[in-house]
C-alpha cells in the first residue's frame, strides 16, 4: 500500500507566489527561461535554471550551476520570500485550464515505496539526466519541484479534498497561459491523519505521470544518505520527497506527436505506396486534420494531410505495448520505411507536445526543416495503469500532460 506523508514545507509570501511560480525545467531551454524571468529576481528559475544568472558560455551541468542554485534558494529563505510551515501539513493544489479543474494533494512519497514498485513507473530514464537532478539535490538539500503522480480514484478521499477546498485557499493566481491555480493548506491533525491512513489502507499503488528522472534521482539520494547515516532510522525526511498525487480520472493526456526531418531516400509518391502495406490512406487536403480514434493517424507531407487508418492485424490489442499507436507508427513507419531504429537519440526525429497544436506541426514541415509529420490518437490514463501494473514500459515521448505543475509553490528539506 502507498505511504504519503505530512511535512514542513517551505513556501513563498503570499504577495509573492504569482512573481516566483515557473514551469518545470525540463519544459523549456535556457533561453527561454532567461526571457521569461527577465528582470524578476523572484522567478523560481533562478533555483532551478539557475544558469541564466552565469555567464552564457557555462556548462549547464558545471559544479558552479549546482551552486548557484543553493545561493540563490538560500537567498530567497534568508530575505524571508519563503518561510518553513511551523507543523507538518498537506497541501491541495487545484489547476483549472479551458474550464476543468484537477486538485492534487501536494504531499511526500515514501523512497522505499518506489524501490519497491509502490510507485509505479512506464518509462525509462537517461543516466545524465537522472545525474542532473541528483546533483540539484544533493547541493540545494531540498526537492525544489514537486513529481507528478495519480492514483486510482477513491471516493473519501475525493470528499476531504472538497471539504478542504470549502475555504479561501492560501494562493490564487492565473499565469499567463491562463490557467489558474490556487493551494490550500490542510493542517487539521484529523484530517491529515486520515488522509495518511486511507493511502496506506486502501491505496495499492500509485503512478508517475511526469517526473520519471526527478523520482529515481531522489530515491537514489534516499539511498545514499542512508546508506551513510549510522543513525538511520527511517524517520528521517531524505527518506521521502515532493509529489502531488492526482486522482486518475482528473487527468488529461495530449498526443505526442512526431515530426521526421526525411523521407529515407524515398520520394513521396514512394513513401505513399509503402505506407499502403499498412495503412488505408485517406487524404484531406490541407486543412489541419486530427486523429479520431486509437490507431488512426495523422500526417502531414508536401502542404497537405492524410488520414492513416491501420489495417486489421497489424496492432494486437491485447498487448498493452503492441496495442499502442506509438508502437504502431515505430514499427511499420519509423523503424521499417523511414529507417530511425534509436528514437532517444536519433537526430532525424523529434517530438512535439500536442499542446502545440497541429499548428506547429505544419510550420515545421512548411518551413523545410521536417519532411512530415505524424500526429496521434493521445494515450488513455487506463493503458498507462496497465502498462506499469504489467511491468512494461512506453516508447519514448508517449505522454504529455497538460497543465504542468508550477515549480517553486512548496518545497520540500531533506533535513
Amino acid at each position: 500500500m502507498a505511504i504519503i506523508k505530512a511535512f514542513r514545507g517551505y513556501r513563498p509570501q503570499k504577495q509573492q507566489v504569482a512573481k516566483i511560480a515557473c514551469r518545470p525545467y525540463d519544459v523549456l531551454s535556457s533561453e527561454e527561461a532567461a526571457a521569461e524571468s527577465g528582470g524578476n529576481p523572484y522567478s523560481f528559475y533562478h533555483v532551478i535554471k539557475s544558469e541564466i544568472d552565469l555567464p552564457a558560455e557555462t556548462d549547464h551541468y558545471a559544479p558552479v550551476v549546482y551552486e548557484k542554485a543553493r545561493q540563490n534558494l538560500q537567498q530567497f529563505i534568508n530575505n524571508k520570500i519563503y518561510v518553513q510551515d511551523e507543523l507538518p501539513c498537506l497541501y491541495v493544489y487545484a489547476q483549472t485550464m479551458w474550464g476543468r479543474t484537477q486538485y492534487g494533494l501536494v504531499a511526500c512519497a515514501s523512497v522505499s515505496d518506489y524501490l519497491n514498485n509502490v510507485i509505479r513507473k512506464h518509462e525509462l530514464t537517461r543516466v545524465e539526466k537522472e545525474e542532473d537532478r541528483k546533483t540539484h539535490i544533493r547541493v540545494t538539500n531540498f526537492n525544489c519541484e514537486p513529481v507528478f503522480f495519480a492514483y486510482p480514484d477513491h471516493e473519501e478521499i475525493n470528499r476531504l479534498v472538497v471539504n478542504c477546498t470549502a475555504e479561501k485557499p492560501e494562493y490564487d493566481f492565473t499565469t499567463e497561459d491562463n490557467i489558474r491555480h490556487q493551494l490550500w493548506i490542510i493542517d487539521d491533525r484529523h484530517t491529515i491523519k486520515r488522509i495518511e491512513t486511507i493511502f496506506k489502507m486502501e491505496v495499492p499503488f500509485t503512478y508517475i505521470a511526469d517526473g520519471h528522472h526527478r523520482t529515481a534521482a531522489t530515491a537514489h539520494v534516499g539511498e545514499e544518505r542512508k546508506a551513510g547515516n549510522p543513525s538511520h532510522t527511517g524517520d528521517e525526511e531524505y527518506n521521502y520527497f515532493l509529489a502531488v498525487h492526482f486522482p486518475a480520472s482528473q487527468l488529461s493526456i495530449f498526443d505526442y506527436n512526431r515530426v521526421v526531418t526525411d523521407l529515407n531516400n524515398n520520394g513521396p509518391e514512394e513513401f505513399l505506396l509503402r505506407l499502403e502495406d499498412v495503412f488505408m490512406i485517406i487524404p484531406k487536403g490541407p486543412h489541419e486534420y486530427r486523429p479520431s480514434k486509437p490507431h488512426e493517424f495523422s500526417m502531414y507531407m508536401g502542404g497537405n494531410w492524410y488520414a492513416l487508418e491501420a489495417k486489421t492485424g497489424t496492432y494486437n490489442d491485447n498487448d498493452p505495448i503492441g496495442c499502442l499507436d506509438v508502437t504502431l507508427l515505430s514499427d511499420h513507419i519509423l523503424d521499417h520505411i523511414l529507417g530511425i531504429k534509436d528514437l532517444r537519440n536519433s537526430k532525424r526525429i523529434d517530438f512535439v507536445g500536442g499542446i502545440r497544436g497541429l499548428g506547429e506541426l505544419k510550420r515545421r514541415v512548411d518551413s523545410g526543416e521536417m519532411a512530415v509529420a505524424f500526429a496521434l490518437y493521445p494515450v488513455t490514463m487506463d493503458q498507462l495503469i496497465r502498462i506499469a501494473d504489467t511491468g512494461n514500459i512506453m516508447p519514448p515521448k508517449t505522454t504529455w500532460f497538460e497543465p504542468k505543475l508550477r515549480s517553486g509553490l512548496v518545497l520540500h528539506c531533506l533535513e
